[in-house]
């Protein structure tokens, strides 16, 4: 008699293969010309068919043959148009997904895979999102993008999706210590280009106010958005950018998180970045130094009904009376001294958002494979700038590199200075050199020019991009603490610095002038304690959210482009490592920065290290006046001619630290000898210097 075995199947197996109703999929070409393809999947007999935590979406299985695995952007989408991205720009140059089974469950995520990526992994964003009551049966998509056309084309083989009993359910958020941003797009795909019309609702309860989602929104109206940034676009994590909108899709200017009104704002997400510190850092260092940067909020960001994660809320760089503070200029405005302002224009990628502009006619220091600085029109904008504006303000540019390249570049009157203001090149000088960015000067590196009769010089800034800052890029020394981010290591690379840093940095004056800002600057605006407080509040701040973000988006510990290694496990190992690189970073330019800073005691009645310092000097349009006197609160500062005639003066007050800070304007003075005087309490400090 013949033997029977009888095969006995685990319980919760059998249970799962009794209940589990697989779908699949068949597949096809992967085109290679940057256009997308979606692959078709018929759901139909799903019981039941509303789509929840009892049962629901469990699995989606792909078997891809790619040769180049980081090119492609691979999503589900439900028959009512929602999406779960799936897979984005992981692999590097691995090849395929064989046998690749996406699961809420799994322990490790796709981020942290390698190809083939054969088993199971988390996916970028939580199939449970869509176990959200909405109905199973009807058509799926498996939707692939080749970000990169590169000839190498790849296909679908084949896909599937299986539903089953006890799965994930939507990630709860319900409130936050941050500001909440709701958008409901109307089922619509939030695209590159154009804006989309979408709702949008902010809940901001105030200052230490708790924020829920049911709460009643300070804003509730309508928006224009779409997808923003150049190679962040290849994050799962998206940046936005949007406007202000009425229901017929008119641009409104209005006052959001306490900003001033205007319709231009950014979402910036900051994926790469696991600190989510650095923009904002690089923001708020300029704001201290005194100069305009973009104003910006932390907040937490839910896109029909699916959160988001941490964004960093900001205003977009624009001309405007509270932004870049310039002249209006329309398009009738073609002569005269209406045509000499203002302009605001970037050196940048040609596919920057400034779209038209011109190249430079001075190439950079390095340019062995003909590479070209490439300048973007930003205000007036490329639809609106008139041909004698362009003629106008490219002549300028052109004009200042001339001065800068030629042997009279450093004279004082008819030099670089002419043409450029000198403290706003310093500034930005050390807001790039600090955070020692790896895409410092060369791109999105915004300038401005205002009319000739309110200044009338370039100035740069504001500051913007600085995600990769600050230790945080892999290539081009932008994981080096020493080194100099202007001397940019990689001359293979097309994007270059253009010449004027190295050029003014053989102007002595330039350089003792630099010397002193920094010395000035380190005192307290630059100080390590600064860095360390400002980090840790942000760390503070974001200490319940940042715990969120990571379970949506869980990439502690992994590699995410650029990242330099190791790859802090935690948050607040991320938050360690960067202030640790910072307090080194300032260290090194201590030491190395070029250039002498003099003071200057002139009848100084204190015995003790009171030391005032003027500079620059000789001075043009401004002078900073630094003094030490610890046991002092206020003074009085004044300048006076040689007549002793008093010509400015104004009451200050030392910072924490005991020191007296003063910069002031001295465009309405007449060339000539001026004296400084700080009037204490107990003592007076004088010193000279020359306005030319």
């Amino acid at each position: 008699m013949p033997k029977i075995y009888l095969f006995l199947l685990p319980l919760w197996l059998s249970s799962m293969l009794l209940n589990a109703q697989v779908f699949n999929g068949s597949g096809g070409a992967i085109p290679d010309n940057g256009n997308p393809v979606s692959f078709p999947l018929v759901v139909s007999g799903l019981t039941p068919s509303s789509l929840n935590t009892a049962h629901g979406i469990a699995e989606v299985k792909v078997n891809i043959i790619h040769p180049y695995d980081a090119d492609l952007y691979i999503a589900l989408i439900s028959p009512d148009g929602a999406s779960v991205l799936l897979s984005v720009s992981n692999g590097g140059d691995g090849d395929n997904y064989t046998q690749t089974r996406f699961s809420d469950t799994a322990s490790v995520s796709i981020a942290a895979g390698i190809p083939p990526f054969t088993g199971v992994f988390k996916p970028q964003e939580l199939l449970g999102n869509l176990n959200n009551g909405r109905q199973g049966n009807g058509t799926w998509h498996l939707y692939i993008h080749d970000l990169y056309a590169f000839a190498d084309q790849g296909t679908l083989l084949n896909w599937s999706i299986t539903f089953d009993e006890n799965v994930t359910g939507p990630f709860v958020f319900e409130s936050s210590n941050l500001p909440i941003v709701l958008i409901d797009t109307y089922g619509q795909e939030i695209l590159d280009d154009p804006k989309i019309q979408v709702g949008m609702k902010i809940i901001d309860n105030g200052p230490g106010e708790r924020n829920f989602v049911t709460d009643t929104p300070v804003y509730n109206g309508y928006a224009g958005i779409e997808i923003r940034g150049s190679s962040s676009q290849m994050f799962p994590k998206k940046s936005y950018g949007f406007e202000t909108w009425d229901i017929d899709g008119e641009e409104i200017d209005v006052s959001l998180l306490g900003m001033p009104a205007e319709s231009d704002w950014i979402l910036n997400a900051n994926y790469t970045d696991k600190t989510l510190a650095r923009n904002a850092m690089a923001y708020q260092v300029s704001q201290n130094m005194g100069h305009y940067s973009t104003r910006y909020q932390y907040v937490e960001v839910v896109i029909n009904e699916m959160y988001k994660g941490i964004y960093v809320f900001s205003e977009k760089i624009k001309r405007d009376p509270n932004r870049v503070n310039i002249a209006k200029l329309k398009p009738d405005q073609n002569s005269g001294d209406e045509l000499t302002g203002g302009y605001i224009f970037k050196v940048d990628k040609f596919t920057g958002s400034g779209g038209d502009g011109w190249i430079s006619a001075f190439p950079p220091p390095q340019s062995p494979n003909g590479q070209t600085i490439f300048f973007q029109y930003e205000y007036p904008k490329a639809d609106d700038i008139t041909i004698q504006q362009k003629q106008y303000i490219s002549d300028y540019v052109n004009t200042f590199e001339a001065i800068l390249s030629g042997p009279d570049f450093n004279d004082p009157d008819e030099g670089f200075r002419a043409y450029a203001d000198e403290y706003s090149f310093i500034d930005y000088f050390l807001v790039n050199e600090i955070s020692k960015n790896v895409d410092g000067y060369r791109l999105s590196t915004f300038l401005h020019k205002q009319r000739e009769s309110l200044g009338g010089k370039i100035r740069i800034g504001p500051v913007w991009d600085y995600d990769i800052a600050w230790h945080n890029a892999n290539y081009c020394g932008g994981d080096e603490l020493t080194g100099w981010a202007y001397q940019f290591p990689c001359p293979d690379d097309y994007w270059q610095v253009p010449f004027w840093w190295q050029r003014m940095l053989q102007d002595t004056l330039f350089a003792n002038n630099l010397r002193c800002r920094w010395e000035e600057l380190r005192v307290n605006t630059l100080s390590d304690a600064w860095f360390e407080t400002y980090i840790d509040s942000v760390a503070s701040l974001l200490d319940e959210s940042q715990q969120r973000n990571f379970t949506v988006w869980p990439i502690l510990g992994v590699y995410v482009w650029p990242n330099p290694w190791p790859y802090p496990p935690t948050y607040a190992a991320e938050i360690e490592s960067l202030k640790n690189w910072i307090f080194q970073r300032l260290d090194w330019i201590d030491a190395n920065l070029p250039g002498n800073c003099y003071s200057i005691n002139n009848n100084y009645q204190a015995a003790e290290n009171h030391s005032l310092r003027i500079f620059p000097n000789p001075a043009h349009d401004y002078i900073h006046v630094v003094a030490n006197l610890n046991n002092e609160k206020h003074c009085i500062a004044e300048i006076t001619d040689k007549t002793g005639r008093i010509v400015a003066t104004e009451k200050i007050a030392a910072d924490n630290e005991g020191v007296f800070y003063w910069h002031t304007n001295l465009s309405q003075l007449s060339p000539g000898i001026y004296f400084v005087k700080f009037i204490f309490s107990s003592t007076t400090a004088t010193g000279k210097f020359v306005k030319k």
